[in-house]
C-alpha cells in the first residue's frame, strides 16, 4: 500500500506513473482519492496523475489532531518531494482546492498550473460554520445517523447512484475524527484578497446545482485569478461535479492540460 510518512502523517497516495507531465489532485471533505477515478481513466497515461488522501479521510493514517488548509498544502508539497516531482499541475475539489490555492501562494515555483473544482478563496459565513459545527456535534453524540449522512450526500454528491459506494465509507469515520476534520473548514482563513498574487494558468469548474457552494464562487475565482483561462459551468451537477459529470469535465481538463501542463 503506497503510504508516505510526511509531516507526522501516513499519507496514502496513488500514482499512475509514466513519463507524462504530472498532475496532483486533492479531494473534497468526506471524499478520498477515488473521487478522481474518471479523471485517471481519461488522462493517464498521457499525464502522470497523482491522487492523495487528506488527513482524516480515505486510507491516510492521521494523528487525529486539528489541521488547517495550510497543513494540507504542506502535505501536498511534501508528497511531491517524496515522489521527486519538482513542478506539477496542482488541482483539487472543494477542500482539495483550498489546499491547491495555498500551495500556489506559498510555493509558486512548484505549480505549473491550477485545476480548481467546486472551490473558493473566501471562508464560510457564520451560519454555514454553525451548520458544520452542528453536524460535528451530532456525529460525535449520535453517530452518523441517516438524516445527517443523507443530507450531506445530497449536498456533496447529489446523484443518488453514487450513494451506495460512498455512504458506507462515511459511516466508518469516528465522531472525533469527523469533528477535528471539519474544523479545517470552520477555521479556514480567507485568502480571497491574495488571489491576484497567483499568476499561473488556471481552469475553474463548478456545478450549476451546487447549493452549498453556489457557482458564483467559481465565477469569482475565474474573474480574480490573473491566469484563469476558462470557467467551466457543469449543468446538472452538485458539488462533486468531476465525479458525477466527468463527460462535462474531462474534455475541458484534457484541453487545458495539453496547453499548460
Amino acid at each position: 500500500m503506497p503510504i508516505a510518512e510526511l509531516n507526522g502523517q501516513g499519507i496514502y497516495f496513488e500514482d499512475s506513473g509514466g513519463n507524462g507531465r504530472p498532475l496532483i489532485l486533492g479531494h473534497g471533505f468526506l471524499m478520498d482519492h477515488r473521487m478522481f477515478d474518471a479523471q485517471v481513466a481519461a488522462l493517464a497515461p498521457e499525464f502522470r496523475v497523482i491522487r492523495w488522501d487528506a488527513r482524516g479521510f480515505g486510507q491516510t493514517r492521521w494523528d487525529g489532531k486539528p489541521f488547517t488548509p495550510w497543513d494540507s498544502a504542506a502535505d501536498c508539497v511534501a508528497l511531491l518531494d517524496h515522489l521527486g516531482v519538482e513542478r506539477a499541475v496542482v488541482g483539487g475539489m472543494s477542500q482539495g482546492g483550498y489546499s491547491a490555492l495555498r500551495v500556489a501562494l506559498k510555493h509558486p515555483e512548484r505549480v505549473r498550473a491550477l485545476v480548481l473544482m467546486s472551490t473558493r478563496g473566501t471562508n464560510d459565513d457564520a451560519p454555514t460554520c454553525a451548520a458544520y459545527q452542528q453536524s460535528a456535534d451530532i456525529w460525535e453524540t449520535q453517530g452518523p445517523i441517516d438524516p445527517l449522512v443523507q443530507g450531506l450526500a445530497q449536498a456533496i454528491i447529489g446523484d443518488t447512484r453514487y450513494f451506495d459506494a460512498w455512504l458506507p465509507r462515511w459511516r466508518q469515520i469516528p465522531g472525533g475524527h469527523f469533528a477535528n476534520a471539519i474544523r479545517s473548514l470552520i477555521d479556514r482563513d480567507d485568502i480571497s484578497g491574495r488571489l491576484t498574487e497567483i499568476r499561473c494558468p488556471a481552469i475553474v469548474f463548478h456545478g450549476l446545482e451546487d447549493l452549498g457552494m453556489p457557482p458564483a464562487h467559481g465565477e469569482h475565482l475565474h474573474q480574480t485569478l490573473p491566469g484563469s483561462v476558462r470557467f467551466v459551468p457543469v449543468p446538472g451537477a452538485a458539488h462533486a461535479a468531476n465525479m458525477t459529470h466527468p463527460e462535462a469535465v474531462n474534455p475541458a481538463l484534457l484541453e487545458f492540460l495539453r496547453a499548460h501542463a
